[in-house]
């Protein structure tokens, strides 16, 4: 049976039925504010990261500064069982949505206020950065968020949300393998696909080759799902749901039905060929990376 699995920043994973009608909780005790899931479905697992403890406790209704080095990546199994740390803290700074090539055995994710998008082995070994994305990490534009990877075609997309509510946005594709000679910082295969966004957060790539984004920038544009066609040429973007509460996680379940999750504490899911928009199950805390799985 396919469940939705939502991360809870309240320190929980959630597995949640697909039309909201059971929620239970596959995972708790989460600590360091849990952000990005991703489920290797052949081997059963389950990887999520985390931003870390924040510097400071922030004011009523603002989000919290995360410059401290101690982002992590963890892993358990499908039964909830055997959670590991595969990347400790203080190895990156703030862990954001996370994606996978399962077949060659890599994670990527981004670390927003490191500034830079990581790989590694799915047992955390040979961490590496592939992107990095500024030098001055006071510089919000500079912040990478949402990530997905097109293994066939040899490609990384990836946000860059700008400020809170400032329009900023932008989204950039690159090759995953590094050019011979580059670094990550002085790389010139980047391309910017999209810009002057409210404020895009996780993505999904679709077997179509569209590229489907959440939103949680300022209405009508932010708090949104979109999707964008990528070839020939980056297409128009198109609002497919609005009027979130800070629309965060996502999760693509073919080509036309996607779940959305906010910091509102709502799953929503979006049909587009049944013409239903609608929030299926409210799981208890501020909700952040959602994913498919099939634990059972």
């Amino acid at each position: 049976m396919t469940e939705l699995l939502a991360l809870d920043l309240k320190g929980a994973i959630h597995a949640v039925a697909l039309d909201g009608s059971e929620v239970r909780t596959l995972v708790d005790g989460l600590d360091a504010m849990p952000d990005g899931i991703v489920v290797d479905q052949q081997r059963g697992h389950i990887y999520w990261t985390s931003m870390g403890a924040p510097d400071v406790r922030p004011e009523r209704g603002s989000e919290p500064p995360f410059f401290q080095r101690n982002g992590k990546l963890e892993r358990v199994d499908f039964d909830g069982r055997n959670r590991t740390t595969i990347v400790a803290a203080g190895a990156f700074t703030t862990g954001k949505q996370i994606a996978a090539d399962f077949t060659a055995g890599r994670l990527y994710w981004c670390d927003r206020e490191g500034m830079q998008v990581l790989t590694c082995d799915l047992d955390g070994n040979d961490l590496r950065a592939l992107v990095s994305t500024g030098e001055d990490a006071q510089v919000v534009r500079n912040w990478p968020v949402g990530i997905c990877v097109d293994p066939r075609r040899g490609f990384l997309y990836w946000t860059q949300k700008g400020a809170p509510k400032a329009g900023d946005g932008r989204i950039f594709r690159a090759p995953l393998d590094l050019p011979a000679g580059s670094s990550p910082r002085d790389r010139d295969d980047i391309e910017l696909l999209w810009r002057d966004l409210p404020e895009p957060i996780d993505l999904e790539l679709l077997d179509d080759g569209t590229l489907v984004w959440t939103d949680r920038g300022e209405p009508p544009e932010g708090n949104t799902l979109n999707r964008a066609t990528l070839e020939p040429e980056p297409g128009l973007v198109e609002i497919l749901s609005s009027g979130y509460r800070e629309a965060i996680g996502l999760a693509a379940a073919g080509e036309s039905r996607f779940y959305v999750s906010d910091l509102g504490g709502s799953i929503r899911l979006v049909d587009l060929s049944a013409g239903i928009d609608r929030v299926i199950a409210r799981p208890g805390g501020p909700l952040t990376g959602l994913a498919l799985a099939e634990l059972t």
